[in-house]
């Protein structure tokens, strides 16, 4: 049996190393600026008080536990806000969802090419990537486009969703444009189906999609998701077969 005074010690020494643990988390705990999200996340100021309030802490959790490294700029308290606003308007409404295949964001000033420069006139024509191979769990995104998708509130684009979109659609092991962890599979073949028939609308110039979804599968997802974010009643008004199958995807009722 063990001594009454050592039990004691253990007891003590359990609550302090419990009550240290909860400390921890609380001081690393990510305070969010609700009047950055209002002033610049349109998606974020049309939500009622409730889901504000979720919204708040999915980005707290996402930059608690993602890393945002600001490689020839300053990732500033905006920026930051923005990178995770991003991250959590295509799963908002999947409350257990998690980035498990991100660690890290490298936010550069500007464009960048294949060989991570931000500077020169080498190909810089990359405004958002998701790593693979050596970079697998990482992503490159310019500041100057991140900033662009949630300042221009007309447009059809936004390159933080995007990438984001890209990295729900790998989450299943392939980026493929069938994101099977949000998508049921009744609806998986009517997807393909309505791709098919969205990139060919959009080949013969009588699509206002951007050309880029015609790439690939993936590629589409993303573009479509971009619409369907920024711009979702020109969407729906526009391309109300596109709009519905996407609303099942993201925003399944």
């Amino acid at each position: 049996m063990i001594p009454l005074i050592a039990l004691i010690v253990i007891v003590c020494f359990a609550v302090y190393f419990l009550s240290g643990q909860n400390e921890k988390k609380i001081i690393e705990r990510v305070i969010i600026d609700r009047a950055l999200l209002e002033e610049n996340v349109l998606f974020y100021s049309k939500l009622n008080p409730g889901d504000k309030q979720q919204f708040e802490k999915d980005v707290s959790d996402f930059l608690t536990d993602v890393k945002i490294t600001g490689i020839d700029t300053i990732a500033e308290e905006l920026d930051r806000h923005l990178i995770a606003a991003a991250a959590i308007i295509p799963i908002f409404y999947f409350k257990q969802w998690k980035y498990h295949n991100l660690q890290e964001v490298f936010l550069y000033s500007d464009s960048i090419n294949m060989n991570f420069e931000s500077t020169g006139n080498t190909d810089r024509n990359i405004l958002g990537m998701v790593g693979a191979g050596v970079y697998d769990g990482k992503m490159f995104l310019s500041k100057h486009s991140l900033r662009t998708g949630f300042d221009n509130k007309s447009d059809k684009s936004n390159t933080a969703i995007h990438e984001f979109v890209h990295l729900i659609d790998k989450a299943d092991g392939d980026t493929d444009g069938i994101p099977a962890i949000l998508i049921d599979k009744t609806f998986v073949l009517p997807w393909l189906d309505l791709i098919q028939e969205q990139m060919q609308q959009i080949a013969k110039n009588k699509s206002d999609i951007s050309p880029y979804a015609t790439m690939n599968k993936a590629e589409f997802l993303s573009v479509a998701a971009e619409y369907f974010f920024e711009r979702p009643d020109l969407l729906e008004s526009k391309h109300p077969k596109l709009y519905a199958m996407l609303k099942q995807i993201f925003a399944p009722s």
